[in-house]
């Protein structure tokens, strides 16, 4: 069996190469096992499970993976429904409900209308619970999946069974109970099992109740699922000292306090203790009684200590993700204003052109009156206007040589930054495949692979065709760097190749290829070269560098 921190060493690896990754692409069968992963760390450390989703579900956005985002917010609102947030919990569950309605993926809707049904019901909302058991219900019908069906069979029988309709909720689970049968699965007939012992032992029957907790447990350790059957042995345990059996109920408490130990299961350790305190409580030993009774109030306490230091961390996480909300909402309140401005700008640009356009007008429509005047010099001024029209025609054809020059010069560029693009990509692809080989160990070939590696990363910065690109830059946006200067002096050669990317309107994601450097590290350079140029907080770089 694979333990709960080697889980946790296998989720952290995935994630990294996840999160570094942006072009790979999971499919359904992975992404389901990971989620389950995930939800593993959940709980225990629901914090960091929390932010994990956080950042899968971000990617999901970015790469246009719905069912991946409305998976994530399902499992967000599955940890702040464990946590007892349940508002938060209902309000990720909502948005996952839009998701899989919006894809047509039934399954997935029945599963969240299902685990939104639960939250109703704790929630004291039974009503609510038992609308949403039926319509995940008849989803699950509609794609004959026995499993989900099961699975609401049991949620309604339990519902029942809190509202003391006992022939109703027997009526269900025994429902559940011959659907997974069908199936074969037998881990859900476990948790049925212990649903029917359940029921029996609130009806005091307690020779059935015995003999599904029975049944239970021996399921359950099939599928060595020690926290199921921890609680199942604390049932029959409990079962057998309501039946007068004290020396037995004390050998199934002692082997669930024994579990829970190995465990490390404060939970099961104080019930265990405290159904051994009872037990001898009714055997008058009431030294041991008093020992175990302690040993149950010591391991709750410690379970309360434990549950308060998980909610203070995971309500810090819920308010950096509403802080980190709200930060978002501010930028794109500025981007919003910034593109106002911009329209603002451009309206004024026009309006300045039609008042030169006017001007211009009226200056033509005065210069014929003075030819009508002036018609003596009739035949000087014929021959000075056709000289005029002869230089206008000349300068026309300049600008549109100029014009043709500069398209040229502009798709040169264009050209150079894709060769460089394409030359870094398939560097970078060359050294990934490199190190995966060297990751092998093969003796006789790792040196000389680390050779090669060495020498891309030497290539990556290859000064010839950065040459190539800043003598074509220079033809294209002439005294660019000039201008540059004048508001810093002290720039190395990294921030100018940076600047002139930015010039040119790259992605962050190609302008990082290009210079062989991490997104972070290229976030960290933009920061430095604000420092720089004395660029105010608040004022854009792209927009600050496009207006040189």
């Amino acid at each position: 069996m694979i333990t709960l921190q080697a889980r946790q060493a296998q989720l952290i690896l995935f994630l990294f190469l996840f999160l570094l990754s942006g072009k790979v692409a999971l499919t359904q069968s992975i992404k389901t096992i990971r989620f389950q992963e995930v939800q593993l760390l959940g709980q225990q450390h629901p914090d960091s499970a929390l932010i994990v989703l956080k950042k899968i579900h971000a990617r999901a956005i970015q790469d246009n993976d719905n069912l991946a985002a409305g998976m994530s917010l399902q499992q967000m609102g599955q940890i702040c429904f464990n946590q007892g947030h349940y508002a938060q919990a209902l309000d990720f569950y909502l948005h996952a409900d839009k998701i899989f309605g919006q894809e047509g993926n039934k399954d997935m809707l029945a599963g969240n209308m299902s685990k939104m049904g639960i939250l109703y019901y704790y929630n004291k909302q039974s009503d609510k619970s038992y609308l949403l058991y039926k319509k995940a219900l008849a989803l699950y019908k509609s794609t004959n999946n026995k499993r989900g069906q099961a699975e609401v069979f049991g949620a309604i029988g339990h519902l029942y069974e809190k509202h003391h309709r006992y022939d109703s909720s027997f009526y269900y689970q025994h429902l559940a109970l011959s659907t997974y049968s069908l199936i074969r699965d037998n881990y859900g007939k476990a948790k049925i099992y212990e649903n029917l012992g359940s029921i029996h032992e609130d009806l005091a029957n307690y020779d059935s109740s015995y003999s599904c907790f029975k049944k239970s447990l021996d399921l359950y350790r099939q599928y060595h699922d020690e926290v199921a059957s921890i609680e199942v042995i604390n049932n029959i345990g409990d079962i057998l000292r309501k039946t007068g059996k004290y020396g037995q109920g004390i050998l199934q408490s002692r082997l669930a306090y024994t579990l829970s130990l190995k465990t490390n299961n404060l939970y099961q350790l104080a019930a265990s203790c405290r159904d051994l305190g009872k037990s001898y409580q009714l055997l008058n030993r009431l030294d041991s009684a008093y020992h175990y009774l302690e040993l149950s109030r010591k391991y709750s306490l410690e379970v309360y200590s434990r549950e308060s230091l998980k909610q203070t961390a995971f309500l810090q996480v819920l308010y950096d993700m509403d802080k980190k909300s709200d930060e978002i909402i501010r930028l794109n309140n500025i981007r919003k204003t910034n593109q106002i401005v911009a329209i603002a700008v451009t309206i004024i640009v026009i309006l300045l052109i039609v008042l030169g356009l006017v001007t211009f007008s009226r200056q033509r429509l005065k210069i014929k009156d003075q030819r009508v005047l002036a018609e003596q010099d009739k035949s000087i001024f014929e021959a000075q206007r056709g000289l005029m029209e002869l230089e206008l025609k000349n300068k026309q054809l300049e600008e549109e040589s100029l014009k043709q020059q500069l398209e040229l010069k502009s798709q040169e560029l264009s050209a150079h930054t894709l060769n460089l693009i394409k030359n870094n990509q398939l560097l970078e692809n060359m050294r990934n495949t490199l190190q995966s080989m060297v990751k092998e160990d093969k003796r006789d070939q790792k040196k000389q692979m680390q050779q090669i590696i060495q020498q891309i990363n030497q290539s990556f910065n290859h000064e010839q065709h950065w040459k190539e690109f800043t003598v074509a830059f220079e033809q294209v946006h002439q005294r660019f760097f000039d201008k540059l200067k004048h508001h810093s002096s002290d720039l190395t050669s990294t921030d100018i190749r940076l600047i002139a990317l930015l010039k040119v309107n790259m992605d962050s994601k190609d302008i990082a290829g290009l210079l062989g450097i991490s997104t972070d590290s290229l976030r960290v350079a933009r920061y430095r070269l604000r420092k720089k140029l004395n660029i105010q907080q608040g004022e854009n770089l792209s927009t600050f560098i496009q207006a040189l």
